[in-house]
């Protein structure tokens, strides 16, 4: 797909070098606005506004929506007023709410100037909800119908207001503004009598949302309950509007990104690989390494306190990074399990008798294994084969005791952690791998040194 994407790609550049902009705006009118606006993010700047004008009206404000917001700063610093309210008109109140939230004051200003008062309203209505939450992210375009409708009128409602609205699919039966009930399209469009009314059809059982509740609840609702759109209402039960699926979709890839970046020891960022920059890139991860190369420390405190014990049994020295490093993985392998049943919704904090109880089986299980192996490798690799009489039996008693107790031990924190940071109100990818396997690392080595101590004597 991405080969024939990248000829078709060299194909339209081709054809803008050539200046055949007939052909060119015949080849754009059948692609859809997200390879548009993937095509615009690989031209150069000066192209862009031209490329732009050959879409139709109504494809170029969908392309618009899909395009990065440098990008689509560019077009509109490029814009006559004109332009910019023909595309202002085509685009749908969130979508704009959103490029009023991207875009500069004086861009801004701009494009709140152009956009009708009523769409004006919406987009301060949206501004006014707090940052990710349901209220920020939705629509207030939505078919609203009546409860004394019937299905004839309901259908003709549909047919006049719906080229405006953002879903047909799903109508909401209000009464004075309160949500009563869901009506489908293909229920009207499948009744057996034109006359009856939507009160007596539609499902009163509806599953709604708070305006602020937090978006990566209502992205793991579009999950379970599989909605193309989802209410939001008011305290009062109130319409205010909806959630569509595409927008939870975009929260649901926002917050996947966001978890893997802090997973992997990275302050999140809303840029792309390839538009940050060098420093955009270092100011993203410095921070992070050097809280865990200063939380290293007491690693390093822990070997200078035990510098006697290694000095008296150098063998032990060569096992630490294996044993740390299978701690690290360990607790890793249980973090991550953890934070995922949790962002999927699948745990809570009154879970962890359960968790604790089936990782420490687990943990168990691995530990015995990877103990066993590893007294085997030890005698066979480290004491025959390379010939070292200082890896005695003892030692090797040591190391695998070591191994199992801080498998054991890794997998409890890995479980533990993630839990207790969602109770605290954090984000449980923040206890994820480089965290763990740094609080790991220095209980791998007191455990190790205990032992030493115990059945070496050193």
């Amino acid at each position: 797909m991405a080969e024939r994407f990248e000829i078709v790609e060299k194909a339209l550049v081709k054809m803008l070098e050539d200046k055949k902009y007939s052909a060119l705006r015949e080849v754009l009118t059948t692609m859809n606005p997200s390879d548009i606006a993937a095509l615009f993010a690989g031209l150069e700047e000066a192209r862009i506004p031209l490329l732009f004008r050959l879409l139709p009206k109504e494809l170029a404000a969908e392309t618009f929506v899909e395009m990065e917001p440098d990008a689509q700063e560019l077009l509109i610093q490029g814009f006559s007023d004109n332009e910019l309210k023909e595309v202002l008109d085509e685009l749908y109140v969130d979508d704009a709410a959103d490029l009023v939230e991207e875009m500069p004051a004086n861009v801004v200003k701009r494009i709140l100037h152009q956009a009708d008062p009523e769409m004006r309203q919406s987009i301060n209505q949206i501004l006014r909800y707090p940052e990710n939450s349901a209220g920020s992210m939705m629509t207030t375009e939505y078919v609203s119908l009546r409860p004394d409708m019937t299905v004839e009128e309901s259908i003709l409602r549909i047919r006049r207001q719906g080229i405006d609205k953002e879903t047909i699919y799903t109508c909401y039966v209000t009464q004075d503004r309160t949500l009563l009930g869901i009506v489908t399209v293909k229920d009207l469009l499948l009744a057996e009598d034109d006359e009856t009314p939507v009160g007596e059809m539609m499902l009163t059982n509806v599953i709604s949302v708070s305006t602020l509740t937090d978006q990566e609840e209502v992205a793991q609702m579009f999950s379970k309950y599989n909605f193309l759109a989802l209410p939001v209402v008011d305290g009062e039960n109130r319409m205010v509007g909806i959630v569509t699926f595409d927008d939870a979709m975009d929260v649901m890839e926002d917050e996947f990104t966001e978890d893997i970046e802090i997973m992997g020891g990275m302050t999140p960022s809303e840029k792309t690989y390839l538009k940050s920059s060098v420093l955009d890139l270092f100011l993203h991860r410095i921070p992070w390494l050097l809280l865990l190369m200063v939380s290293a420390t007491f690693t390093g405190m822990i070997i200078t306190s035990f510098e006697g014990a290694l000095a008296a049994q150098v063998a032990l020295t060569a096992f630490i990074p294996m044993l740390m490093d299978t701690g690290g993985n360990s607790g890793s392998q249980s973090s991550v399990t953890i934070i995922r049943a949790l962002s999927l919704g699948e745990l809570r904090f009154s879970d962890i008798g359960k968790v604790l109880w089936r990782e420490i089986r687990t943990a168990v299980a691995c530990g015995a294994v990877l103990s066993a192996v590893c007294f085997a490798k030890i005698l066979l690799v480290d004491r025959w084969l390379m010939g070292n009489p200082g890896v005695t039996i003892l030692v090797d008693a040591v190391v695998c005791l070591t191994l199992f107790v801080t498998v054991v031990i890794a997998k409890v924190v890995g479980c533990t952690l993630p839990l207790v940071a969602k109770k605290l109100g954090f984000d449980p990818a923040v206890m994820a791998s480089p965290f763990i396997t740094t609080i790991v690392d220095a209980l791998s080595l007191l455990v190790y040194f205990l032992f030493s101590q115990l059945l070496l004597g050193v």
